[in-house]
């Protein structure tokens, strides 16, 4: 029973982190998430409730928060600022997280990993 309720809570539906289009698509070992368009200074939502896994940076310094969720599942938030949490914080979902910085183009990057693999976020997002 245990394994039956991790698979369907892995296949439950997220939340969107920022409504908005999709501006550029999931590609495995290309592009690890999907590109949201949003507006600057637009709240990111956590898809999920969870606890934050880390805050860094990637090598452009670009600022990143993983949240680690039920199930083994990690949610990715790219291409922040004015974030809000720190490590080790427990989220709610739909708690703003940070927010879309401003820039243009003007989006979020989101990811969604199982472990450290990425999958595409879509099936769990629609």
């Amino acid at each position: 029973l245990g394994a039956t309720r991790t698979a369907s809570a892995a296949k439950s539906k997220l939340q969107m982190p920022v409504s908005g289009s999709i501006i550029r698509p999931y590609v495995k070992k290309k592009n690890d998430g999907v590109d949201i368009a949003a507006a600057p200074g637009t709240a990111v939502a956590a898809a999920e409730a969870g606890t934050v896994a880390t805050i860094t940076k990637d090598t452009e310094q670009t600022s990143i928060v993983v949240l680690r969720h039920e199930g083994g599942l990690l949610t990715v938030y790219a291409n922040i600022d004015a974030i809000t949490v720190k490590k080790g914080d427990t989220v709610k979902r739909g708690q703003t997280i940070a927010k879309v910085p401003d820039q243009q183009p003007s989006f979020l990057h989101f990811e969604v990993r199982q472990g450290y693999d990425s999958v595409d976020p879509m099936p769990y997002l629609q």
